[in-house]
């Protein structure tokens, strides 16, 4: 039996005609994941309980299946959260981005389709095989698979036979990079998208991702406007220019006529809908390039900002932004998680936002009025010529930052004074300050870059959070990694004025010890292979949305075995660290379920990772057990005949994507 979409049953009730009725039954009936985030409210939830803190670590694998064929060569980042309608999983894989489809009991190819793009897909600035793809029905004999191929086409496949629809678009397929209101070209133009289709209703909303902007090859580049297209016909239905043009509301934050030539803005991320308010939420990117505004002056609207849209027309309702003149590659990296709760007695619905800036910014999600006040604050400013920042910033004043925010001496690693010490002297070389201290130009006598914190990774990152729908608790993992960012001038490599990079440090070209900071990126920075921040490196944060507060926050994922094994470090008791990696949540009825980033180290000392279970509400470990490879797609589960399944996307180094199918014996 398929449960009609939105009727979620407790284990003794079944969904006849959109009524409840309560049989002496022990099989819970059949509940599906039909969208990438749960539901179109990107809950990431499931109220199933099969699978508890009991009986967690006795998962086993019950089916999987390898991606190695579903493109000309193996993929080893695998980022795919299937869906599950009827039976059915569906997903994308593989390097060329296949779309496919498995037996959801036994893991069984049903069928895979796959684009052959020639020169196009191999110029792709997104490839591999995405996020995921999206499921349409009409409720009556018309079933659709949607999703975007790395050439930036948007196919539409019958879901029950995986063969093309051919009445849609122009024989199967919309070439999204055409009626783009702008000029793209259709095999080399800097567009494409990860990220799966949002279907709502009859309308299907894509948004635009490009190359990481952090050296772009020139100020000039593509706009990732967001469009919207009828599911059925594949005609475009609106456009919102997410960069305004003349006469359009936030035209006038970008100055000197930037706007005509600045590209980026899109919308890379996950988006989230409100069916009943008519509304689809945007997170927004920033604008080119990434570190340095020089070349659009202004507060550019509509760059890190979220930005609710009329979902039939694509008018704008309201919008906030997040980051004024953004030049930290903070742009908004996930879904907004839609919640309902109760704020000193006052019901709201409720729209929140993590960022990779380490806060959550919750709004009611009608007016996009803030929950809690956001104060804008002075920040400290650029001295980078020709750039002009922002003279203040906004600040929520709830819910407390769930990760750091800016680098002091106190951060740095400190499990030794000597440890602390070196890494001191490391940082002596770099600017360091509070949060939205700006990048620096590079200087081989020092400052070389400014380290940030969180990193231009985050915090949060595109695998974005979890909401608890009955208790408003919502779930982040999030990165605790110091990096740096300079400016440098590259003429040869872009015609903008300075682009992201780090001068060789004048002692690194004397003879500097190896490991000391330089190169031309300065990623990774480490003292004695150790990372320069304190522990945790990796955690999860429980957040309750009705007080603002944070609930409980643990280290998540075992302590490296190179941090374990230093021998800086014998002899001392290291608690658990936590790992770094891109790592989405899942909320069910008792537990918050998690698989680490990077491999080991395991119980059995098998090459692999862990995938953990907390109870949701404590944060107490509640069990675990072992993957072949780190999670690299975000957890998603489903019951199918009497028995809940948990499937996640695992791949690493020398590990090709996989999915894992875990239930009980």
């Amino acid at each position: 039996m398929r449960v009609p979409l939105g009727c979620w049953l407790p284990v003794v009730a079944v969904c006849v005609g959109g009524l409840q009725a309560t049989l002496a039954q022990t099989v819970a009936p059949d509940t599906e994941w039909r969208t990438y985030g749960g539901d179109l409210r990107s809950n990431r939830y499931a109220p199933l309980a099969q699978v508890s803190g009991q009986n967690f670590s006795s998962l086993e694998i019950a089916w999987r299946f390898k991606t190695d064929n579903l493109g000309p060569r193996p993929e080893f980042n695998f980022q795919s959260t299937p869906l599950v309608v009827g039976g059915v999983l569906y997903s994308t894989g593989g390097s060329r981005r296949a779309a496919f489809a498995l037996d959801a009991g036994t893991g069984e190819l049903r069928w895979m389709h796959s684009e052959v793009e020639g020169a196009r897909g191999q110029a792709a600035p997104r490839q591999l095989s995405g996020r995921g793809l999206a499921y349409w029905s009409d409720h009556a004999d018309d079933e659709r698979i949607l999703y975007v191929t790395p050439g930036y086409r948007l196919v539409a496949l019958d879901a029950r036979t995986g063969a093309v629809i051919r009445t849609f678009g122009r024989d199967g397929a919309v070439d999204l990079k055409a009626d783009a209101d702008q000029i793209i070209d259709p095999v080399t133009g800097d567009i494409g998208l990860q990220a799966a289709p949002v279907i709502a209703g009859d309308t299907i909303i894509i948004g635009a991702a490009h190359l990481t902007g952090r050296v772009p090859v020139s100020k000039t580049n593509v706009k990732g406007f967001v469009r919207g297209y009828d599911v059925r016909t594949g005609r475009r239905l609106w456009v919102f220019h997410t960069i305004p043009r003349p006469g359009e509301v936030g035209n006038d934050t970008w100055e000197a006529d930037s706007w005509s030539y600045t590209g980026n803005v899109g919308v890379w991320a996950q988006m989230t809908v409100d069916e009943q308010l008519g509304l689809v939420y945007l997170p927004v990117e920033t604008p080119t390039g990434d570190e340095y505004g020089g070349h659009r002056p202004g507060d550019n609207l509509f760059a890190e900002s979220l930005v609710a849209l009329d979902l039939k027309t694509g008018a704008r309702r309201w919008h906030y932004q997040f980051i004024h003149h953004g030049i930290w590659d903070w742009d908004v990296p996930c879904a907004p998680i839609l919640a309902d709760i109760t704020v000193n007695g006052r019901s709201i619905q409720a729209i929140a936002q993590p960022t990779k800036q380490g806060w959550v910014f919750v709004f009611d999600r009608a007016t996009g009025e803030p929950v809690w006040p956001i104060v804008e604050r002075p920040v400290p400013q650029s001295d980078a010529p020709g750039e002009r920042t922002s003279p203040t910033q906004p600040f929520p004043s709830r819910p407390p930052a769930f990760d750091r925010q800016g680098v002091s001496l106190d951060d740095l690693i400190d499990f030794t004074p000597e440890l602390h010490a070196e890494a001191v002297k490391l940082v002596s070389g770099f600017r360091i300050g509070p949060i939205f201290t700006p990048p620096v130009v590079s200087n081989p006598d020092g400052p070389l870059a400014t380290l940030m914190l969180p990193a231009t990774t985050g915090g949060a990152n595109w695998q974005g959070g979890s909401l608890d729908p009955e208790t408003g608790r919502l779930y982040l993992f999030s990165n605790t990694e110091i990096g740096p960012i300079g400016l440098v001038q590259d003429p040869k490599r872009s015609d903008m004025r300075y682009v992201e990079g780090m001068a060789r440090p004048r002692a690194a070209r004397e003879g500097a010890a190896p490991g000391s900071a330089g190169g031309d990126s300065g990623r990774g920075l480490s003292v004695r292979g150790l990372p320069l921040v304190k522990p945790p490196w990796g955690r999860i944060t429980a957040i309750d949305l009705n007080t603002g507060d944070i609930a409980w926050q643990v280290a998540h994922g075992e302590t490296p075995e190179n941090v374990r094994n230093h021998p800086a470090l014998k002899g001392l008791d290291i608690p658990r660290t936590g790992r770094t990696g891109r790592i989405g949540t899942l909320v069910t009825r008792t537990l918050v379920i998690a698989g680490e980033g990077g491999f080991g180290p395991t119980p059995s000392g098998a090459r692999g990772a862990m995938l953990r279970a907390y109870d949701k509400a404590t944060g107490r470990d509640a069990g675990a057990v072992y993957m072949p490879a780190p999670q690299t797609g975000s957890p998603m589960t489903y019951m199918l005949g009497g028995r809940q399944y948990i499937v996640v996307a695992v791949s690493g180094a020398g590990y090709s994507g996989e999915l894992l199918a875990y239930a009980l014996p």
